[in-house]
């Protein structure tokens, strides 16, 4: 089914009042869909009867994830020589552990499907359901050295170098996730006080949608993207817990909704990862986990069909009858 189409039918179940998207008071929540910092302030966990609503749109059904380092502050050549915290090989680390039965956080995210009724909160078995990949989801890593990033790059510069990435790959469509990687000391306006980062949607060379995520260098934020949000343990470090907290946000949100907002929002406009942010306790608390033998931060993910559709917010699940 065309992707016009799709958006029409989820236009026309707005217009019946069926799923109203609204960006909450004070937040940035559609095109390009943000994740607030922690400074300003969480997203309270939605209560029963605000679960994620299907919106017409597609989601993705076969996850594989591309990474750009964007610019020559990262290094010449092809070889990244400039990051100071790491954060490349973390963030590598943690997609490519991200699979199979030995990951059991994202796996939540596998209830969620497309190709059911607008307004739908339970697919059961219906519908195309979001993929779990079976083996390491990273496609291929690019350094664009071949010229110098903007100290603050807009949303069309960054969307634009994520059309680049993906004629380099060869890769386009909505099972394709660019992640576009901006270098220490490169910051977006809203960047650290406002956002974390974002994610979003464009269209490839080839005509094709292209989802796509601006990560900044999470650690130039500190505490105000997750530094230190959860107490190290397992060889996690403290300093650099934000790389995966904000990374696996974005990755759940990008499976669910790679064309904001036409996969699966609550009535608010939140999406997964939203629901589920700077939750520091209790129920959904973000949390250390095992991803393959590796350990990582990350935080929970909105289940629709935790406590028997009640929902909430779970950083494991293996069934419906079994996550917590």
């Amino acid at each position: 089914m065309l992707r016009s189409a799709l958006v029409a039918g989820c236009a026309a179940v707005l217009a019946a009042g069926a799923l109203a998207i609204a960006a909450p008071a004070g937040a940035s929540e559609l095109a390009p869909h943000h994740m607030n910092a922690h400074a300003a302030g969480h997203r309270s966990v939605a209560a029963s009867g605000n679960n994620l609503a299907y919106g017409g749109g597609n989601v993705v059904t076969a996850p594989k994830i591309f990474i750009v380092y964007w610019g020559n502050q990262w290094g010449s050549g092809s070889t990244v020589t400039n990051d100071p915290s790491g954060e490349a090989a973390l963030q590598q680390s943690f997609f490519s552990h991200a699979y199979g039965s030995g990951d059991t956080w994202s796996n939540s995210q596998t209830q969620y499907c497309q190709g059911v009724s607008a307004g739908t909160t339970q697919c059961g078995s219906s519908g195309t359901h979001v993929g779990h990949p079976s083996a390491n989801p990273v496609g291929g890593t690019w350094l664009d050295s071949s010229s110098k990033a903007p100290s603050k790059p807009g949303t069309s510069a960054i969307a634009a170098e994520a059309k680049k990435a993906a004629t380099h790959f060869g890769v386009s469509g909505d099972n394709v996730q660019i992640i576009v990687d901006l270098a220490h000391g490169v910051s977006p306006s809203g960047f650290k006080t406002q956002w974390c980062a974002w994610h979003d949607h464009t269209t490839a060379s080839n005509g094709a949608d292209l989802p796509y995520t601006n990560m900044p260098y999470i650690t130039d934020a500190g505490a105000g993207c997750g530094a230190s949000f959860v107490a190290p343990s397992g060889g996690v470090n403290g300093a650099t817990e934000g790389i995966t907290i904000v990374g696996g946000h974005e990755y759940a949100e990008t499976l669910t909704d790679p064309a904001p907002s036409s996969g699966w929002v609550d009535s608010s406009g939140a999406e997964t990862g939203d629901k589920c942010a700077w939750i520091s306790s209790g129920q959904g608390a973000s949390s250390i986990v095992s991803l393959n033998g590796a350990n990582f931060a990350v935080q929970s993910l909105w289940s629709n069909n935790f406590g028997g559709g009640a929902g909430n917010c779970v950083v494991s699940y293996t069934s419906a009858s079994s996550q917590h």
